[in-house]
């Protein structure tokens, strides 16, 4: 019996190394991150106060994105710590110019991760924060365009210094995103509607877009309607009304939605 027991443990570890070996492999697929100003920014719209304003550039400077299986889905509306069964981050910071292409431009490829595990990101995150370097140092956003209205034109450059956080639920549209099958590629997309800085003179001026939207008029106001206008934070401070500015403040948080769909934010 004792000549029996090693020839009995070698049996048993070939038997339990043929079980690991048969073990199936995790599931993987790329994920792929992307951005979107949408039609506001590409195609450009009138303003709630009849502003038709273009954009030439909108740089935002995007890091720690991640994605997320979470079970049960995450509440924005709620906030809270993501509870996931899978996480996956794109490294390093990212700055996109939402503006890139023609006025048929699809969203802006960010990065991918191509050994994601297999299932549905259903929650998604990211910070805006400041740039290291060109062309958007020292700030998190920065929008330059051009607004016309009556003959008079404004060029405008607003930068914007403070940071934001963003947790978002599933992204609601037209079609499904997240869901990634083994060998196979999905994608989450991380949406701006700027529509909530200058409202939108397509949608009725009592809806809750448009009240709470500063409009472009406050801005020209301050080159007297027409001109040129560059100004961070600091000096939309001291040029709007307190009541602009604050409504300004408050909706710049906002901005951060996957498609339709809400996020919690924070900014820092």
């Amino acid at each position: 019996m004792k000549k029996l027991l090693p020839v009995l443990m070698i049996l048993a570890l070939f038997a339990s190394g043929m079980l690991v070996g048969c073990a199936p492999a995790t599931k993987k697929g790329t994920l792929q991150f992307y951005a979107n100003g949408e039609d506001f920014v590409q195609q450009g719209f009138v303003s709630k106060d009849g502003w038709a304003i273009t954009f030439d550039h909108v740089y935002v400077v995007l890091s720690e994105i991640t994605g997320y299986q979470t079970d049960p889905p995450y509440d924005p509306h709620a906030g809270g710590d993501v509870k996931a069964k899978a996480t996956v981050g794109l490294d390093g910071v990212h700055t996109v110019d939402l503006a890139e292409g023609g006025e048929d431009a699809p969203p802006i490829l960010v990065g991918e991760i191509k050994d994601a595990p297999a299932g549905h990101y259903n929650t998604l995150s990211w910070k805006m924060v400041r740039a290291s370097s060109n062309p958007a140092s020292g700030y998190s956003l920065v929008i330059i365009g051009t607004a016309e209205k009556g003959g008079k034109r404004v060029d405008f450059t607003i930068e914007i210094e403070p940071q934001y956080e963003y947790t978002c639920g599933e992204y609601v549209g037209d079609e499904r995103k997240g869901i990634l099958e083994a060998d196979s590629t999905a994608d989450l997309e991380m949406t701006f509607h700027f529509d909530h800085i200058f409202g939108d003179a397509e949608t009725p001026l009592d809806d809750e877009l448009n009240v709470g939207a500063p409009g472009f008029e406050p801005f020209a106001a301050i080159v007297g309607g027409a001109g040129a206008l560059r100004m961070d934070m600091s000096g939309l401070q001291d040029s709007l009304s307190a009541s602009d500015y604050q409504m300004l403040v408050e909706i710049l948080p906002t901005l951060g939605h996957v498609g339709e769909g809400h996020c919690h934010n924070e900014v820092h």
